[in-house]
């Protein structure tokens, strides 16, 4: 039987597991994803997640677990961030400063039963991504999160995932991955 994901349900998930020590909500969005702290207009921090996709609820949420106290401050956390049309460096930057949040989203994919796709996020770019490169960086950090453990809000949502989706415990051999994608 598969499994069917619905950003409601990540929803539900997140709240359960930091609203009330963190006083952030997922929220889904219209259009592009943004992370914005508690302001005027609203008195909790949201994680605004792109078109109602589950995939993007992941992802979002796994920067959000990358971000310290004082990032989580700032509007998307103060990070630098190029829309896709990079160049050749551009792209290594982008790449360098994505390992991380997609090492953590693919554990959260793994963790939820979801297939993960390793985004090199440059359609338009003038260079082409070795995406092949980029997703051993990704998946080199994910055994190093295996082996060293993972940081505390990472690992609560990952006992959330697997009570939610019936999932074994995280082991290596669940992060294979093809030499040509």
């Amino acid at each position: 039987m598969t499994q069917q994901h619905h950003y409601q349900d990540m929803i539900t998930l997140f709240d359960r597991c930091f609203y009330d020590d963190f006083n952030t909500r997922l929220i889904k969005g219209e259009d592009e994803p943004i992370y914005l702290p508690a302001d005027e207009k609203c008195n909790y921090h949201r994680i605004v997640f792109a078109h109602g996709y589950y995939a993007s609820t992941l992802h979002e949420i796994s920067h959000w677990c990358i971000a310290g106290a004082e990032r989580r401050l700032l509007v998307d956390f103060g990070y630098w961030y190029c829309p896709d049309g990079r160049d050749e460096t551009t792209q290594a930057q982008f790449e360098q400063v994505e390992i991380k949040p997609q090492a953590l989203e693919w554990i959260f994919s793994v963790a939820a039963g979801f297939a993960f796709n390793i985004s090199c996020d440059n359609l338009e770019g003038s260079c082409e991504p070795d995406r092949i490169a980029f997703q051993r960086k990704v998946h080199a950090q994910v055994m190093h999160y295996l082996e060293q453990g993972l940081p505390e809000r990472p690992a609560r949502l990952v006992a959330a995932l697997q009570d939610f989706y019936h999932t074994e415990p995280l082991h290596s051999a669940q992060f294979s991955w093809p030499e040509t994608l």
